[in-house]
């Protein structure tokens, strides 16, 4: 076999042990080392120690020098630098810090009131409660970029009390669902942060460039909700004063100013640093760390035990997130040295494939890949398998990168696989079916793919906020 079929190869193996169910991050790092160990196979420097060997020389100096020369292999020089080159990048430093504001954020008791104040906000809104439903998704993913989280905290809150008035069960799930993956395209993302630190995109532009597509998903969500209201009253009934009391407007300020306003100044915070050039990533994410421990002890929802949880879950999370990088970089290096994304690169250019239909197909894959894989793994190990071919057909890394995070909405709500609907299905009531949430996400995953055509056609959508603040 030539070099780029073994490398064709290694990708198709890798495929076929992801569907088996091995570790992603393991199985990255055994198959760039082994594949790797073939690749730099080079047996007169692993052994040369031999033309040094004096011929008395005994078992075990033959042993020893064998083995020596064993791991004198360069895959594993590669190795080691790609961990050191992971573990000292500063673009990552900001994943844990961001991640432990989520983790702070889900513990202090603000979804609930958050919840309550936009619920009674909206009273006089067709379907109320899923506009504050879908809102307080939106603030809560934006601080915590989790979607299991988010899904599974708002499915615990927002689900029955949609439910007791007399909501849709299908509508009432769609709406947790679409709401909870925001956090992955709404700045301050993680998914960008680990998208920036793949392709060397600038972080500060990413989120400038997806702020409009953001709250152009978010318009188009609350847009489908107001309007189903309106033409099929059923599926959201108007709340009753014992569902939702009639409150005076000097208690709403202070509910509004004591749940509202908090998460949304921390946010603010936070985003506005990086945008105006206050801070970088990763000193605006020690703020939004510090500003999370600061709610939780103003809600006094502040405990040892908490405390403990959020650093158990940022260091899990964030191990997995450098391991996979790790891997990814091992892996991909020893893919590209072996030929395979020459392979790759020419194929494509051979189909002839004018810029726009590139995007639908680099998006149509990435679909696909959304079904088996989570969204940190198809950027870390597949996105940058595209980047060589972004130069050729003239389309910017940033749009692309915006575009993925679109993209990998649809990965959380397209059936079979839709993981937010198996997040709340574990938690849901016993009458609300898994074939109803899966109705029920249907609609909003039509308003993805409106927001993508939206983004093809106008471009600007992407480019004008960084445009604006960075020339």
């Amino acid at each position: 076999m030539t070099d780029p079929q073994v490398a064709l190869m290694m990708l198709g193996l890798f495929i076929l042990f992801v569907f088996l169910g091995f570790p992603i991050a393991f199985t990255l790092m055994a198959m760039g080392i082994g594949f790797g160990y073939y690749a730099y196979f080079d047996a007169r420097r692993m052994w040369r120690g031999y033309n040094r060997l004096e011929e008395d020389a005994g078992t075990w100096d033959q042993w020893s020098l064998w083995f020596e020369g064993f791991y004198n292999n360069r895959v594993f020089d590669l190795f080691v630098n790609q961990t050191f080159t992971v573990m000292s990048n500063e673009v990552l430093t900001a994943v844990p810090l961001f991640l432990f504001m989520g983790y702070i954020v889900e513990r202090a008791n603000i979804v609930d009131r958050l919840f309550s104040t936009l619920n009674v906000a909206a009273k006089n809104v067709p379907g109320s409660m899923g506009v504050a439903a879908l809102i307080t998704c939106a603030l809560f993913a934006t601080a915590t970029g989790i979607v299991g989280a988010v899904v599974t905290l708002m499915g615990l809150l927002a689900l029955p009390a949609m439910l007791k008035a007399r909501y849709n069960p299908s509508f009432a799930s769609g709406i947790i669902c679409a709401g909870g993956t925001l956090g992955i395209l709404i700045p301050p993302s993680i998914m960008l942060i680990v998208y920036a630190a793949a392709t060397n995109v600038s972080i500060v532009r990413l989120y400038a460039g997806a702020l409009l597509p953001g709250f152009t998903l978010v318009g188009l969500y609350l847009i489908y909700v107001v309007g189903r209201s309106i033409l099929q009253p059923s599926a959201a009934p108007r709340p009753t004063a014992e569902e939702v009391p009639d409150v005076p407007m000097s208690r709403l300020v202070v509910m509004i100013m004591t749940s509202f306003i908090p998460l949304a100044f921390l946010i603010l915070a936070v985003l506005g640093s990086i945008l105006f050039g206050l801070a970088t990533p990763t000193e605006a994410a020690s703020i939004g760390a510090l500003g999370g421990i600061f709610l939780a002890f103003i809600y006094r929802a502040m405990t040892w035990q908490r405390l403990r949880e959020s650093v158990y879950l940022t260091a899990r999370t964030t191990a997995m997130v450098c391991w996979l990088f790790v891997g990814s970089y091992t892996f991909s290096a020893v893919f590209s040295y072996l030929g395979g994304e020459h392979v790759i690169s020419e194929f494509v250019q051979s189909m002839n494939l004018t810029p726009v239909q590139f995007l639908i197909l680099a998006q149509l894959i990435i679909f696909l890949l959304g079904w088996p894989l989570e969204w940190s793994e198809i950027i870390i190990i597949f996105v940058p398998i595209f980047l060589p071919l972004l130069q050729f057909f003239e389309v910017d890394p940033l749009f692309f990168g915006i575009l993925v995070a679109l993209n990998l909405q649809t990965s959380f709500l397209t059936p079979p696989m839709a993981m937010s609907a198996y997040y709340l299905k574990g938690i849901a009531p016993p009458e609300v079916r898994l074939t109803q949430i899966f109705a029920g996400v249907m609609p909003f995953l039509f308003c993805v793919i409106l927001s993508m055509i939206l983004m093809y056609i106008f471009p600007q959508i992407v480019f004008y906020l960084p445009e604006l603040f960075y020339g």
